[in-house]
């Protein structure tokens, strides 16, 4: 669903964490985002506004040094 303000800005609805942690990113979001089987997502988080994910690549791409302030975090 997109917002009515801003044509860039998504809901795709609610997830549930399976009992082993998994969710299902909804194949809408996929799709917009090009994320395919195997593409590596980095997981972010503030503690008073939540979760964010992005492609490694993306985060590559925007901060060539990224890859090598994480280390091996960004592999697992």
């Amino acid at each position: 669903m997109q917002a009515a303000n801003d044509p860039n800005r998504r809901f795709y609805g609610a997830i549930t964490v399976s009992d082993r942690g998994q969710i299902v990113i909804p194949a809408q979001a996929r799709r917009d985002f090009g994320i395919e089987v195997g593409d590596k997502l980095l997981v972010f988080g503030d503690l008073r506004f939540g979760l964010a994910f992005d492609k490694a690549e993306n985060v590559i791409a925007r901060a060539p040094g990224f890859s090598e302030i994480m280390g091996t975090e960004a592999e697992e």
